[in-house]
């Protein structure tokens, strides 16, 4: 019984130290946005940048990649402008629907976020 009253007060006291540790690391939305401008513009460097310049012959791929990365404040804009975070306490979950004007098709994201990390469990283009 002693054991017993032992094991289930160190299970409590551990327990209220993992949600302690989750509420303290719950990144927030800056966190996020820096994350998500990081994911996308790897995203168009390493897949739309080689694609562009095969299918416009003298747009090098290099010149894609600075126009990238001198996009990157409107990129921030954008993700911030079409993120919703939910925030649960221990972590927070991210719904950022991309769409660049009304030619080109959206992305949709969600990605929770805990103990100062990300993972995007959803990818999908609508």
């Amino acid at each position: 019984m002693k054991n017993l009253r032992l094991s289930t007060a160190v299970g409590g006291i551990a327990l209220a130290g993992l949600g302690a540790s989750m509420v303290l690391t719950n990144p927030g939305r800056e966190a996020y946005e820096s994350y998500a401008v990081e994911q996308l513009t790897s995203y168009l460097k390493e897949s739309v940048c080689p694609e562009a310049s095969q299918e416009l012959g003298e747009f090098l791929p290099s010149q894609c990649s600075t126009l990238v990365d001198v996009g990157q404040p409107q990129i921030q804009q954008i993700i911030s402008e079409t993120t919703e975070r939910q925030n649960l306490i221990f972590f927070s979950i991210y719904r950022t629907n991309l769409s660049v004007g009304s030619f080109s098709r959206g992305y949709k994201f969600e990605t929770v976020g805990a103990f100062q990390t990300f993972f995007t469990y959803e990818a999908q283009q609508q």
